[in-house]
């Protein structure tokens, strides 16, 4: 396993993280709620490793990362309320499951035609995906029934060899990740209480 400093990474061991990640790797890298395993979402064989590494069933639509309200139009269908969402609480801490665009391989989507979409306020992240010029999976780097992790030592545990390339970005703030929004229903739910209260949601959505 290769482990990067996020704080002082050089403009080589950059574009390393970034060919590995276009010829199907999959990395753990820090998030600003918890770290992540990052890969291509276009690539199905590089997100049939993530289930691989995570020893999840594939039955969750997997997490993607944006940079962009604009970003995140091409790989979900943005409703009205859903870009009223994003306009107050992005960059942060919601994702927003909406239904995906076609172009969304069915892998991601876990057959369900649904897609998490957020975008972080993590500069480390941003980078990422504007450096790859579209989203990156963020789903949280941690074993089925692990909890997540917030530091890359814990990712490097539970992980050992099965992840080729680590990013540690320091230790993170919370271990409880972003506020979970379904919005593929008429009424919205919330499907995991975060950071941003439902209160707050509300007032957005009346």
């Amino acid at each position: 396993m290769q482990l990067f400093d996020a704080a002082g990474l050089s403009d080589g061991a950059f574009e390393q993280i970034l060919s590995f990640l276009r010829a199907g790797g999959v990395i753990g890298f820090p998030t600003d709620t918890a770290y992540g395993l990052g890969a291509d979402p276009f690539n199905e064989s590089a997100v049939r490793k993530i289930f691989e590494i995570k020893g999840r069933p594939e039955g969750k639509p997997i997490l993607l990362l944006v940079d962009s309200i604009a970003m995140a139009c091409t790989v979900c269908d943005l409703s009205g309320r859903a870009h009223a969402l994003a306009e107050r609480f992005w960059p942060g801490p919601l994702t927003m499951i909406l239904p995906a665009l076609e172009n969304v391989p069915s892998i991601v989507t876990a057959g369900s035609g649904n897609v998490g979409v957020r975008w972080p306020s993590s500069d480390f992240a941003l980078r990422l995906v504007r450096a790859l010029g579209h989203p990156i999976t963020a789903t949280s780097a941690n074993r089925s029934g692990i909890p997540s992790s917030v530091t890359a030592v814990e990712v490097c545990e539970q992980f050992g060899e099965s992840l080729e390339l680590v990013i540690d970005g320091g230790k993170l703030p919370a271990r409880g990740g972003s506020t979970l929004l379904d919005l593929t229903e008429t009424r919205p739910r919330v499907l995991r209480e975060g950071p941003i209260p439902e209160s707050e949601l509300s007032e957005v959505l009346k």
